[in-house]
């Protein structure tokens, strides 16, 4: 009986010992397998990073690309430190309120004032910048660093922050404007503060100036997409190089789509011709005569993107409450825009091409309608009647 429990007893530790020594050598395989496909992913000359694709575009127009380059270099390099940001909130403590209001009467996510930090830095050190305007600061700011900065960036660090808690996808937005005039601001100006003044208020420029605009999505992937006025193009990172590599080219949105994304919870404080314009959508009784279904993320990036993916139409409308609606012309309106009429979309204020609303204040706001074009121009024709 002793002799045949300790035969037993070898059995099983020779069986744990295989089992161990199986699973590492499945491990060490499978380790060595992800490192030589990192390897070869990295090596592979048809692989397009977000990189590579702005060295070539500078050398096919050096005039249009060539000063661009070292900004999205920063904007990618913010948004990847983003991205890592949003992905630990939970474990670092990153979520919650900050215990601050921001110039809209809004109270400020932890990570809405880290995710600001990040990208001032950023576009601060790349010396093209002379003005950055951000959603979560009171005016735009002078780039004392930049010499001889030509560009205005505006942005919003952290839109659908309000989702960080739930971990639903977050994004940033971002808009470059040129300045209208060169902006030198030094001890030898007469009137120091006028001449701030003047280099501050070029930040009011309308939509149709935009050289560029783009949004990083933080969701299941972390996804770029950005125009440069000639197409738009979305790069997904990937972990295994720590680039952002072309996934999406020529991103054209579909004429037409069958989702609709509003919040409908304030549907009774909107203008009845919105009101009927999506009771139709719903029923089927409007132009391509198919009922539409609702999708609402509530973060602007998440909503929008898949707009750009499926077709459909995205809408932060006007109501009782706030007749012109939330978002803000600067920071989400105007780039998000430009991005959808780069992909063949539209985008309406219900009566106005947003791309031609001439802003009058730094955080001014606008309703927003954009997606499909045959679904925005079936929107103003409500409003038409």
């Amino acid at each position: 009986m002793k002799t045949f429990s300790l035969i037993i007893a070898s059995f099983c530790i020779a069986a744990t010992s295989a089992f161990v020594q199986s699973g590492l050598k499945t491990n060490y395989a499978r380790s060595a397998k992800m490192s030589m496909v990192a390897t070869d992913v990295a090596k592979e000359a048809n692989v397009m990073t977000l990189s590579r694709y702005m060295i070539e575009m500078s050398k096919k127009n050096p005039e249009k690309y060539l000063e661009l380059e070292s900004l999205m270099s920063s904007v990618q390099f913010a948004c990847k430190t983003i991205a890592n940001l949003v992905t630990r909130a939970g474990i670092q403590d990153l979520t919650g309120l900050q215990g601050e209001v921001n110039v809209q009467g809004e109270d400020q996510k932890k990570l809405d004032v880290i995710s600001n930090d990040v990208l001032k830095a950023a576009l601060r050190y790349t010396g093209k910048m002379g003005v950055i305007a951000s959603e979560e600061e009171d005016q735009p700011v002078l780039v004392e660093e930049s010499v001889g900065g030509q560009y205005i960036a505006t942005f919003d660090p952290l839109d659908g922050s309000s989702n960080i808690d739930a971990a639903i996808s977050t994004g940033t937005i971002f808009g470059v404007f040129k300045e209208v005039e060169e902006c030198i601001v030094d001890d030898d100006v007469s009137d120091l503060q006028a001449a701030e003044l003047e280099c501050l208020m070029q930040t009011l420029q309308p939509g149709v100036n935009l050289v560029a605009a783009g949004y990083c999505m933080y969701s299941s992937s972390t996804i770029f997409v950005v125009t440069f006025g000639d197409g738009l193009n979305g790069f997904t990172l990937d972990p295994q190089i720590g680039e952002f590599v072309l996934t999406h080219p020529d991103i054209q949105i579909p004429k037409r789509g069958k989702i609709y994304s509003f919040n409908e919870a304030n549907e009774f404080d909107w203008d009845e011709e919105l009101q009927k314009y999506v009771k139709d959508m719903k029923r089927g009784q409007n132009q391509s005569k198919t009922a539409y279904s609702a999708r609402y993320i509530g973060s602007m990036v998440g909503d929008v993107h898949r707009t750009l993916l499926y077709g459909g139409i995205f809408g932060y409308p006007g109501d009782k409450k706030n007749p012109n609606g939330k978002l803000r012309l600067l920071y989400e309106a105007a780039p998000m825009s430009f991005i959808l009429e780069q992909a063949g979309g539209k985008s309406t204020t219900g009566s106005q091409r947003i791309m031609e609303v001439a802003p009058e204040a730094v955080h001014q706001r606008v309703p927003v309608f954009l997606g499909s074009p045959d679904d925005v121009d079936e929107l103003v024709s409500y409003y038409n009647k």
